[in-house]
C-alpha cells in the first residue's frame, strides 16, 4: 500500500465518522503531527501506528500477494 493512499483512506473515514485529527490523536495515542503527516502523504508510519489508527476508525489492514496466480 502506498502511504499516500493510506492517508487518503483514513482522512475520508475520519470525516465520515465526524472525528477531527485532534480527537483521533487522543483516542489512538498517536501524535497529532503524525496523523497530519500521514493524511498529507508525508508520513512514514510503522505498522503499529497504522493499526492503532485503523482500530479506532473501524478499518483493517490486509496483506495480499501482488499479481495474479
Amino acid at each position: 500500500m502506498i502511504i499516500k493512499n493510506f492517508g487518503e483512506i483514513i482522512k475520508q473515514r475520519r470525516k465520515i465518522l465526524a472525528i477531527n485529527q485532534l480527537d483521533l490523536s487522543e483516542i489512538s495515542e498517536v501524535a497529532l503531527h503524525t496523523i497530519s503527516d500521514i493524511e498529507s502523504g508525508k508520513g512514514n508510519p510503522t505498522l503499529q501506528v497504522m493499526n492503532k489508527i485503523c482500530e479506532i476508525l473501524g478499518l483493517q489492514i490486509i496483506f495480499e500477494v501482488k499479481g495474479k496466480n
